[in-house]
């Protein structure tokens, strides 16, 4: 992988891991467009993402220290409820993370005609939170899990995870910020977690990316991510998905047309 190939590739991924036009499905479509063939490299994907997860802990760092500050009072706080409802929605992912793994795995192939059909349906869900009329609501340990639930269909190349998430949220009804935020957080366990797993069993021992595309690549997807969060915390405030919609809508046609 050449250092051009890692700045872009992880500039896709800061900005497609929160925008909700599908992280995934960009970085299949970009190792096609790119002719990158060592795009199962573990160690570069866990780069990228652990950046990822550093720009949402920036971006969010106010609200992890409360929540970390509440937890230590060790009572059935508000925090305490929060955080009980994080670890609930990724039940669903942990399970099939865990079971289905090799499935999943199977699926990032470069199957251009997959991911553009996964974008037409991420498309639809973005579609479908302008219908929503009024989004008020708290969310509850079961909208938390459905959450999750959507979350875990976003394993598949082409679906956005934080469209899922944001669009489920919104179409549960619950308050636009409050969306915004828990899909943000939500994402930090699964993640931490595969990362440990990929830890943990070895396979990180055959990688071959040299150290200097990887920096540039934890660089790049750093500073796309801190820029993608915040933005997409205002666009989520203001309503403005069907624009996502109308995208991804696109990017599925032509990678459909293209496969």
């Amino acid at each position: 992988m050449t250092e051009i190939q890692a700045f872009l590739l992880g500039l896709i991924q800061g900005l497609t891991e929160f925008l909700p036009v599908s992280s995934s499905g960009h970085l299949e479509i970009g190792h096609a467009l790119l002719d990158i063939q060592d795009k199962n490299n573990l160690l570069f994907v866990l780069t990228v993402h652990v950046a990822t997860v550093l720009s949402t802990l920036v971006v969010f760092r106010k609200d992890i220290m409360v929540l970390l500050k509440d937890l230590m009072a060790f009572e059935w706080n508000e925090s305490t409820k929060y955080v009980a409802k994080l670890l609930f929605s990724s039940v669903p992912i942990i399970i099939v993370g865990l079971l289905f793994r090799e499935k999943i795995e199977s699926l990032f192939t470069g199957n251009l005609f997959f991911v553009g059909c996964m974008l037409m349906f991420t498309a639809c869900l973005l579609a479908l939170t302008q219908f929503v009329k009024k989004s008020d609501g708290k969310i509850t340990f079961f909208k938390a899990l459905i959450i999750g639930i959507a979350q875990t269909m976003a394993t598949m190349p082409g679906i956005s995870r934080s469209g899922a998430t944001i669009a489920t949220g919104l179409l549960l009804k619950a308050k636009k910020e409050d969306v915004a935020r828990f899909s943000f957080l939500m994402v930090l366990i699964p993640i931490l977690g595969a990362a440990v797993v990929d830890i943990m069993s070895g396979e990180l021992n055959s990688a071959e990316v040299e150290l200097l595309p990887l920096l540039i690549g934890f660089i790049s997807a750093f500073i796309s991510g801190l820029l993608a969060c915040s933005w997409m915390i205002k666009i989520v405030k203001q309503g403005k998905l069907i624009y996502f919609a109308i995208y991804c809508a696109l990017i599925g046609l032509i990678a459909i047309f293209a496969a």
